[in-house]
């Protein structure tokens, strides 16, 4: 079967890049949620546990439950919030809050300009005061950045929002509690960082793309995808490949099939545009379920080293190509 290598030198590469972001290990929280991006969220948790790394951020609570083990802290995004002494829970919307426990560790987002979930800032004393009236265990207040990988104001304008929110919620008189705000893009954009914790995900993958306006980024992949031949034959000139026929040969030519397809997470693409591998070997035809064809003989090929490249060719993100790859798949780290 395919599989997926983890290459932990990068990895710790890239915790170290941002770390100098963000002044300390202890800031940065690792966002593990849906299987880490793809990469394997227990193999991703044990490596940054070793790094050194405490908080990390996950989907779920049964992602919560994986994770438990390598951090004092975990921030769970979605489910019904529980009493559990590593975990916190964000809360996005009023309706939510109003029927949390009391004991239950919350962390209230809010609505500063993404419009997707948060409670919205002219309801935050509303908010707050529930809390202090059912003596809540608030632990935190958080908001997410719409565009910081852009070009533009916006990131600015979001952080003035969110500063009016800290001023609100301190004000309020509820202390004890982290306010975090930044993303990949946000804390690889600040001049300085100042706030408890950075929720970091696509860059510690080495996944992040900024406008070429900012400075460069030293970010190393993470993950890299490789197939195991499955058969070799000699395909004669004129002779043509998988369903459709879509490739033909010009000539006499060695072709092996390799044990990768859309049914492992690959995207399956336009043959006649076929995506070239790692190594330079273009897709002959489509991609099928389980198998691509491939001019080679090579017991074992690299399909992608650099989901960034891969995503230009697709017309899609690094995100959705790490994420898209079947749990099944096995992961090393190497």
């Amino acid at each position: 079967m395919a599989i997926i290598k983890i290459n932990k030198e990068n990895f710790f590469h890239n915790l170290n890049q941002i770390a100098l972001k963000t002044g300390s290990i202890d800031k940065i929280a690792v966002v593990l949620k849906d299987n880490a991006y793809g990469h394997g969220l227990e193999i991703m948790a044990k490596l940054s546990a070793e790094f050194g790394i405490k908080q990390a951020v996950v989907i779920d609570t049964e992602e919560a439950m994986q994770a438990r083990d390598y951090f004092s802290r975990i921030l769970v995004l979605k489910g019904k919030p529980i009493e559990e002494k590593k975990f916190s829970f964000v809360v996005s919307d009023m309706q939510t809050l109003e029927g949390v426990g009391t004991r239950a560790k919350i962390e209230l987002k809010v609505d500063t300009g993404m419009h997707r979930n948060g409670i919205a800032i002219c309801d935050l004393e509303k908010a707050l005061r529930i809390i202090k009236l059912r003596d809540m265990n608030l632990v935190g207040i958080m908001t997410h950045f719409r565009s910081a990988d852009i070009l533009s104001s916006e990131l600015f304008w979001q952080k003035q929002l969110f500063n009016r929110v800290k001023i609100i919620a301190k004000e309020s008189g509820l202390g004890g509690v982290r306010f975090h705000s930044h993303n990949s893009a946000a804390v690889f954009r600040a001049k300085s960082f100042d706030e408890d914790i950075a929720r970091v995900g696509i860059a510690i993958y080495g996944g992040l793309e900024l406008d070429s306006a900012y400075a460069e980024l030293n970010l190393k992949p993470v993950l890299s995808l490789w197939a195991k031949r499955i058969s070799t034959r000699v395909l004669k000139k004129g002779q043509r490949v998988g369903y459709a026929g879509d490739f033909r040969a010009e000539k006499n030519m060695t072709t092996s099939t390799y044990d990768l397809g859309y049914g492992d997470g690959w995207m399956r693409g336009d043959s006649s545009r076929p995506y070239m591998t790692a190594e330079g070997l273009p897709i002959l035809g489509r991609v099928s379920m389980d198998f691509v064809s491939l001019e080679s003989d090579a017991d074992e090929v690299c399909i992608m080293t650099d989901a960034r490249t891969a995503a230009k060719h697709y017309d899609s993100i690094s995100y959705e190509m790490t994420t898209m790859l079947s749990m099944s798949i096995d992961r090393v780290v190497v």
